[in-house]
Order: structure tokens, then C-alpha cells, then sequence
């Protein structure tokens, strides 16, 4: 067991260590600089002086957002002794399971790529480039041929992985008894009871106001709603993302919610992180990735068909080749249960110098994943902005959601804490459901590997998103579906 003091010196460590090649780093270096020449710093008091300046500037409120944001996305440090694929997943059948789920995956995407004769990735003719180029902007009216290709997996496919897992250190007979679970899930996970879903959830308790309900139009707006939207407008002049995370919790107002959720994420979109995107974008003109037939798939037959997203068929176009490009992303695989997949250059197979990343940030998209970035696009209407917004969603949240992992934000868990609560609280229609086969998670499976997306009407599934932003935690996702 790791001791307090220790733990807190390895996780500032480690941020400091993440810092200190941001960014953020050199422009604090720089401010510091530039504030010598002032003559209210003094040589006798030169290190509280600067101190001094930087809070009165705002640098430090913004180093303060910076480091909340890696708490909020890394998880607490484990012993020094523990192996590494520890901080990744710490039950050993769980690490099983997820590496002969990712070995099938990949299976698939061989397949298809002999099947299909098409390789992993080429460059592209400059005659192509310079027709990509220009149609940047409207890729939704090209139709090309993707009736040979086939999503990777569906979420039912996933389903069925996960009802399959066992522990196998625990004894669980097939027949139904009072020790086992009588949903699909059957692993001993530990997951919230009410007591404890009331304790950490206690914002959304009956006694407090709630966006999506107490701004209905029965209630009065000066009950709730200005006061609300007042302090939401404090909230962003302050530019403190804890308070920000704090706010969101109880909903967003509409007209706030773009900038609340940028500063919680620390989205500050700079002119270094528009160069970053338009360099993503210069790599997709180049170079034609299998990947992206898999995408243009997806996107055509979810978010096209969708009444309130189709809309957005380019924006998602314009995100996804983006981020199957993005090996920044790849950073989230120290501390998700999965591994990037690799692809070896031709002709040297299994000699790992030649190896690399295939797609480049490590995610082979699946049938529904254009959906994690279809709502997104109601609040950010610039590129670079949806892109880092959507990043930054992904490798804090979306991830568990198609990764098996015994984490509370998992999707095991997430399931397992559906199954128990309806079954707990709600057994006689939990029973009715399984007597005639329509086993609840095989219904509500597809919501959740979703967030919701596509399921609820998007003013109701951002309020939704806004919980899971305020919580950092996804368990909201099963405790809302039920």
C-alpha cells in the first residue's frame, strides 16, 4: 500500500514532469522573463516579485487549471514496485480478456485489408491531394464506393466479449443461486450501492436545482434559472476550472456551456494548437489510411441518418481523419487497459524496428463512433476548437467505454452497476424482462457504449454530458439509464 506523503510526491512528480514540455512551460518561462524589465520587481525580493506578477497577470491561475486538469485525467500513481500494466489495468484477467478482444480486432482489419487488396496506408497521387484539398470543406457530397467495406465490430459484438468474462480465481457456478448475479455480467466487481450513489452524486439530489428541469416552463425563471446563469457568467470571469467542474454539475446554460466545458477540459486553443490541427489535416491530404473508409462508413451510417447531426457530415469527416492521424492520443494508452495495435512496414514483418502504430493514434474507430463527436459540433464551430474539445473528451472519458477494464468508469463496471441497481430496486420488472428474453443490458448496451448519443435528443444529452464532466466520472451513464 502506497502511504499518502508518497503517493502525493510521485503524482507531483509526475506533473511536473508533464509540464515541463508544454507549452504552457515556455510561456511562463517567457512571462517571467519579460516581467525583469518591470520596475516593481526588485533583486532582494526577485523570487516573490515574479510570484506576485504571474497571479496578478493570470499566469498562475492558468498553471493552477493546467495542473487540475492532469489530475483530473491521470490516475492516482501506483506503488513504485508495481509493474507498469499495473496502472493500466491491475487484474491480470481483465489485461486477458482486452488483449484477445484487441487480437480479434486486428484479425478483422487484416481480413478485410486481403480481402479488399487494399493496403494500410499509401500515399496519395498529387492529383488526389490537390481534389481532397479543395473539397476539404464539403466532403459530405463525396459518395464514394464503401459497400465492400464493413464496420470492425458493433457494439453487440462487444456485449458479447463482455458477458463471456470470468474471474477465474472465483467460483461461480451456472445455476442460479443467492451468491450469483442473475444479469449478463459475471464478474465480482465492486460497484456503488444507492447510499454511495447518493453520497457522490448528491448535487443531483431532489433539494437542489437542476438545469433540464427547474428552468421548465412552470417554474419560474427567478427562482432558479438567472441566479443560476449568473453565477455560471462569475464562474467563466474567474477562469477556474475546478469551480467550472463544480458549476456544470447541477447543468449548463445553453449560452455558456461552449466556454465552461473548454475551460474544465483546458482547451485555450492557441495559435499552436491551430498549426497542430492544420498539420493533422496536411497528413490526411497526403497519406490515404484503410482507416478512413472505415470512417466515411461510420459517419454515412449513423450521424448522416440522424435528424439533428446530419448537418454535420463534414465537420465529423474533418475531426476523425484528423484524430486517426493524432499520435498525442496515444499518451492515454499508459493508463487505459488497451495497447495500440501495430502494423509492420512491407515486407518486414515481426522485426520490431520496423514496427509502428496502425491507425497512428492507436484507435480503430467502430460502427457508432462518429457519434462521440456528432454533438460536439452544436457547440463549437471552429475546427481546431471541435478537434481539441473532442480529443480531450475522448482520452478522458469516451475510451473506457469501448475497452475492458475494471476501472468504476469502465464499461464493465458501468454495465454491472445498471444490472445490480435495476435488479436491486426494481426486481420484478428486472425478472419479467429476463422471463421472456429481453435481458435489460441487451437493450440499454448500445446507449451507454454511446453515451447516449443518438438515444436522447441532444439538449437532453448535453445536460447529460454536462454531469459527466462536472463528475469526471461516466458511472452517471448507468444511474441515469435506469
Amino acid at each position: 500500500m502506497l502511504d499518502p506523503d508518497s503517493g502525493l510526491s510521485l503524482t507531483i512528480a509526475r506533473i511536473v514532469q508533464r509540464l515541463q514540455g508544454s507549452s504552457l512551460h515556455s510561456q511562463l518561462e517567457r512571462q517571467a522573463r519579460v516581467s525583469l524589465h518591470k520596475p516593481e520587481i526588485k533583486l532582494e525580493s526577485l523570487k516573490e516579485d515574479i510570484k506576485d506578477f504571474l497571479k496578478t497577470s493570470g499566469w498562475e491561475k492558468k498553471l493552477q487549471n493546467a495542473v487540475y486538469s492532469e489530475l483530473n485525467v491521470f490516475p492516482s500513481p501506483c506503488h513504485p514496485a508495481a509493474p507498469p500494466e499495473h496502472m493500466k489495468e491491475p487484474l491480470a484477467y481483465m489485461r486477458k480478456a482486452q488483449g484477445s478482444w484487441e487480437k480479434r480486432i486486428l484479425k478483422s482489419l487484416n481480413s478485410m485489408c486481403t480481402e479488399l487488396s487494399i493496403p494500410l496506408a499509401q500515399k496519395r497521387p498529387a492529383s488526389e491531394q490537390k481534389e481532397l484539398l479543395n473539397k476539404w470543406n464539403e466532403m459530405g457530397t463525396d459518395e464514394p464506393d464503401l459497400s465492400l467495406f464493413r464496420p470492425v465490430y458493433a457494439p453487440k459484438d462487444f456485449l458479447e466479449v463482455l458477458m463471456n468474462l470470468r474471474n477465474p480465481n472465483y467460483e461461480n457456478g451456472e445455476q442460479p443461486s443467492f451468491r450469483n448475479h442473475l444479469g449478463l455480467i459475471q464478474v465480482p466487481l465492486k460497484v456503488k450501492d444507492i447510499p454511495e450513489l447518493k453520497e457522490d452524486f448528491s448535487e443531483l439530489g431532489l433539494n437542489t436545482g437542476q438545469l433540464g428541469i427547474d428552468d421548465s416552463a412552470q417554474v419560474p425563471p427567478e427562482f432558479f434559472e438567472n441566479e443560476h446563469v449568473r453565477v455560471g457568467q462569475k464562474v467563466l470571469a474567474e477562469q477556474d476550472s475546478a469551480a467550472a467542474q463544480q458549476y456544470v454539475r447541477q447543468g449548463c446554460p445553453t449560452a455558456l456551456r461552449a466556454d465552461l466545458w473548454a475551460l474544465i477540459l483546458n482547451i485555450s486553443n492557441q495559435p499552436e494548437d491551430i498549426l497542430y490541427y492544420e498539420q493533422l489535416k496536411s497528413n490526411v491530404i497526403q497519406y490515404d489510411l484503410l482507416v478512413d473508409s472505415l470512417i466515411y462508413k461510420d459517419v454515412k451510417l449513423t450521424a448522416s441518418n440522424d435528424d439533428y447531426y446530419f448537418v454535420f457530415e463534414d465537420y465529423l469527416y474533418q475531426v476523425l481523419l484528423c484524430f486517426s492521424r493524432d499520435t498525442s492520443v496515444l499518451d492515454h494508452f499508459t493508463y487505459s487497459s488497451a495497447t495500440p495495435p501495430k502494423s509492420y512496414i512491407r515486407g518486414k514483418l515481426g522485426i520490431e524496428e520496423y514496427a509502428v502504430f496502425y491507425p497512428p493514434n492507436g484507435v480503430i474507430p467502430f460502427h457508432g463512433f462518429s457519434m462521440y463527436v456528432a454533438p460536439l459540433c452544436f457547440l463549437y464551430h471552429e475546427p481546431s476548437k471541435l478537434y481539441q474539445i473532442f480529443r480531450e473528451m475522448y482520452v478522458r472519458f469516451f475510451f473506457r467505454l469501448h475497452s475492458i477494464s475494471s476501472h468504476p468508469s469502465g464499461i464493465v463496471s458501468l454495465c454491472l452497476l445498471f444490472e445490480t441497481l435495476l435488479q436491486t430496486h426494481l426486481p420484478q420488472l428486472f425478472y419479467h424482462l429476463r422471463e421472456i428474453g429481453a435481458q435489460p443490458l441487451r437493450i440499454s448496451f448500445k446507449w451507454m457504449v454511446r453515451a447516449f448519443s443518438g438515444y436522447l435528443a441532444t439538449d437532453q444529452l448535453l445536460l447529460l454530458w454536462d454531469r459527466i464532466l462536472g463528475y469526471n466520472s461516466l458511472e452517471v451513464l448507468a444511474v441515469l439509464q435506469r
